[in-house]
């Protein structure tokens, strides 16, 4: 066992250490790199989660990135159909990191009740459609089948009921506004699925059934669609696969991410990264300052064994490796019971949505976690290895303590 970590234990360990001047100023350290860990390891999780909640929904309801036509290319409601028969379809293999593309189609139309009405965007979507995406968010029921015959099956949100007064089962009259704008085409639709993404702007807008009653009521030949939907693997290369997408589509199609169709929530979502580093910022500082009060009090309590150390020859770099011991067994406590909190109140907040959130300004009904092991390594290897360089300052006040001043300091 080397010296200085002998020495640091047994100024960790001494009895009179509870008692001594410096046992508080610790304690307040030690509580402050604590509740600097739960603040970053919440503020980390809760920013990274709440990101990745709000793609999955946006990606959930409009793909990756968008192929349609060029009067389609910003709007929800498919206008001129494009043929199906494409180089890309069914398989996008002339990319990599394609995981899936489908083809659907939407059409405006008007919900009415005996009791009231609400525009919707009716969409179509067909066999290839990926409903893994949608069976997170389904609340009651079960999804339309959209691979055998034509049926009038759809799946509604919880908002679009609650507001029609409509429930599981319940069978509903939709107006389609005729393509030369001559009247309205009727279809009854039944509800056989209710689901609640907590995204207001999708919930109060999409009835999702089957893309064929797009086709008829458009009068497009059965190989016509609306637009391809693409996913790809990892959602941060989708502006490089973006590009390559729009580089392999023929001239008469365009492409859209959704960073791109939904710019504002994503802009919005970045601010977050920023609120991140800040709270980072502040709770490291926050954190090396108090453990450089608490590494000042313990030299100068100890003044008297840095002038004996001295007198019996260890050097200046062994005397301050002591107290560095000493301060990383603090860092490390205050650590241990950070991550122990942290941690807890995350799984919490995960397994039992403790704190619920507003739809409307956050798109999501309850704060998403994502509890990333590698973040908090990281988080906790940043913190120790800057309160350590930062204390090597306050520590080189030990190189102006000499032997025949400090031994007979009281």
């Amino acid at each position: 066992m080397k010296l200085e970590y002998f020495i640091a234990k047994r100024l960790i360990t001494a009895k009179d250490h509870k008692s001594s001047i410096s046992a508080p100023i610790i304690k307040i350290a030690i509580t402050a790199i604590a509740i600097g860990m739960i603040m970053m390891i919440i503020s980390i999780a809760t920013g990274i989660g709440l990101q990745q909640k709000i793609r999955q929904k946006v990606s959930s309801f409009n793909g990756h990135i968008i192929i349609s036509g060029y009067n389609d290319n910003n709007s929800d409601v498919s206008t001129d159909p494009i043929s199906i028969h494409q180089d890309f379809y069914p398989n996008f293999n002339s990319v990599e990191g394609i995981k899936h593309i489908q083809a659907v189609a939407s059409k405006a139309g008007i919900i009415r009740t005996e009791t009231a009405f609400e525009g919707i965007i009716f969409k179509g979507v067909g066999k290839d459609y990926q409903t893994d995406n949608l069976k997170e968010y389904l609340v009651e029921g079960r999804l339309p089948n959209f691979k055998s015959y034509l049926n009038e099956e759809v799946l509604i949100s919880q908002y679009l009921a609650d507001r029609l007064g409509l429930k599981l089962g319940n069978k509903f009259v939709t107006y389609f506004i005729k393509e030369n704008n001559e009247g309205f085409n009727l279809r009854n639709f039944e509800i056989v699925g209710i689901y609640n993404s907590g995204f207001q702007e999708f919930d109060a807008t999409y009835v999702i059934g089957d893309i064929r009653h797009v086709q008829r009521i458009n009068k497009w030949k059965p190989d016509e669609i609306g637009s391809f939907e693409v996913f790809v693997d990892d959602f941060n290369q989708i502006e490089e696969k973006g590009q390559q997408v729009y580089q392999e589509t023929s001239s008469t199609l365009d492409s859209q991410t959704i960073v791109e169709k939904f710019y504002y929530i994503f802009e919005w979502l970045k601010l977050f990264d920023f609120n991140i580093v800040i709270i980072l910022i502040v709770m490291i500082a926050v954190s090396t300052i108090n453990m450089v009060v608490a590494l000042l009090v313990l030299i100068l309590e100890r003044t008297q064994m840095i002038g004996i150390l001295k007198s019996l020859g260890a050097n200046n770099w062994s005397i301050r490796k002591i107290f560095l011991y000493n301060a990383f067994y603090l860092i490390v406590r205050g650590l241990f019971w950070g991550n122990l909190i942290g941690i807890g109140l995350l799984l919490i907040q995960k397994y039992f949505g403790v704190i619920k959130l507003n739809p409307e300004s956050y798109y999501v009904n309850e704060a998403p976690v994502d509890i990333n092991l590698f973040y908090i390594l990281l988080l906790n290897i940043g913190t120790v290895s800057i309160c350590l360089l930062v204390l090597l300052i306050p520590s080189f006040i030990i190189t102006k303590i000499t032997p025949s001043k400090s031994i007979r300091f009281d």
